[in-house]
């Protein structure tokens, strides 16, 4: 069935397609911690510091986060920190591996929305080779941390999520849909309200199917780019084959389940709101919203669509910023990309906003990327920042955009829901 409306199935006639295989994985003991929920965590790069991170650190002595977000001074230190933190935690049977290699089933189900898909090791492969496509660019410091972090534990701490899409008649689907009906190796709740689930799969028929299913077809990075620059840089690093030519991964295909597709927000640290606004001098029409968020994004959702719109917030109040001058357009953005690549929100904000008008360099101290609009807000707020709102793109755009070679700029998609780290860990060691 295909209930997304997508286009026909991602299949590749050269057979030279995805190779995701069994792993043991690494998984909490339940009798060793508070509970699973206490233990997981967003991706790293959701966690909304230092909030959230102390939030989740006192959750449960044994949160993942200690492990994906180690604190110390020096991120020498921080990165050491983690990979002790993770042989004690081996070493008391917090963590353990499981007995045999195995594909994993994750299902979440929360918020209206059932997701389905197989958690393995997949080989990895460069961009050029059109396997797994990325959309976005990433940041060099990011995978440098990344790199470090992986190194130093031998382990591959939270899994990519990447989709494909199946075939109406798929044995990778059928393997999953008949694996659910049994008992699941582990389910918990987690507090935003979302229920998971995972189970092994470990007989050699079904994995034979999955890996006949999935030779045909080509993946989106749907979330972590970062991470998929890392393990690439890895496998130069360690010559193949070998457990660093894999990285691990939660594949979705969304002709069967769709994801959710949402923006991630700009927090500009330095900038006010007001000089943000005075900058503009006429070439964005701008409007002040009256109202709670939810009014304020509804307005933001009609205004894109006669074109590019952002919201920006944190003097307390919201700014609708729309219409841009088309000859400032004109003179700010390349031409030697497509038209959707030129019209995209997120290469109107970095190639016009970002760098001609309010000349802030991409950097962590002037930028910050945040998922929780909420979160957006109260930050630029207290930090007397300014916040830019997205409006999301559609997973498509992304996708044709992917498959012509084309990235977009940095952070410009948050696709959902994500898996939950701390639900199953790989340790190169094991491999």
């Amino acid at each position: 069935m295909n209930t997304s409306g997508h286009a026909a199935a991602d299949v590749r006639d050269d057979a030279a397609g995805l190779r995701l295989t069994p792993f043991r994985g690494l998984r909490y003991v339940p009798e060793r911690v508070g509970s699973l929920a206490a233990v997981t965590s967003p991706p790293y790069d959701v966690v909304v510091r230092p909030d959230g991170l102390l939030h989740l650190e006192s959750a449960d002595p044994h949160n993942i986060v200690r492990l994906i977000l180690p604190q110390a001074i020096t991120a020498g230190t921080r990165h050491r920190k983690a990979a002790v933190t993770l042989d004690r935690w081996l070493a008391d049977g917090v963590l353990a591996p499981d007995p045999e290699p195995a594909l994993y089933v994750y299902e979440q189900h929360g918020d209206g929305i059932l997701q389905r898909g197989l958690i393995g090791a997949l080989q990895l492969s460069a961009p050029a080779e059109g396997v797994v496509l990325p959309h976005e660019d990433v940041m060099p410091h990011v995978v440098e941390d990344r790199a470090a972090l992986m190194r130093t534990t031998a382990a591959n701490l939270e899994p990519l999520l990447l989709t494909y899409v199946g075939a109406d008649e798929d044995g990778a689907n059928t393997v999953i849909e008949h694996t659910v009906r049994r008992e699941p190796l582990l389910s918990t709740t987690t507090e935003d309200g979302f229920h998971h689930r995972l189970w092994s799969v470990t007989d050699p028929a079904e994995l034979a199917t999955v890996a006949a299913a999935l030779s045909h077809h080509q993946a989106l990075i749907a979330d972590g780019h970062h991470r998929w620059a890392t393990y690439l840089r890895l496998r130069e690093e360690h010559p193949s084959p070998g457990p660093w030519n894999y990285g691990l991964v939660l594949l979705i295909d969304t002709a069967r389940y769709p994801l959710r597709v949402r923006a991630i927000h700009r927090l500009l640290n330095r900038l006010p709101v007001s000089e943000a606004l005075a900058a503009l001098d006429g070439s964005f029409r701008v409007r002040r919203i009256d109202g709670p968020l939810p009014t304020a994004l509804e307005a933001l959702t009609a205004a894109t669509a006669d074109g590019n719109a952002f919201l920006l917030a944190g003097d307390g109040h919201f700014h609708l910023v729309d219409r841009p001058d088309p000859a400032l357009l004109d003179r700010t953005i390349r031409t030697d990309r497509p038209e959707a690549w030129r019209t995209l929100d997120a290469t109107v904000l970095h190639s016009t906003l970002l760098e001609h008008v309010w000349h802030i360099p991409d950097a962590p101290e002037d930028i910050s990327y945040i998922h929780d609009t909420a979160a957006a807000v109260a930050q630029a707020e207290r930090r007397g920042g300014t916040a830019v709102l997205m409006h999301p793109v559609r997973e498509e755009v992304v996708r044709d955009l992917a498959r012509q070679g084309v990235t977009m700029p940095r952070k410009s998609t948050s696709f959902g829901p994500k898996p939950a780290t701390g639900l199953v860990l790989r340790s190169l060691a094991l491999d």
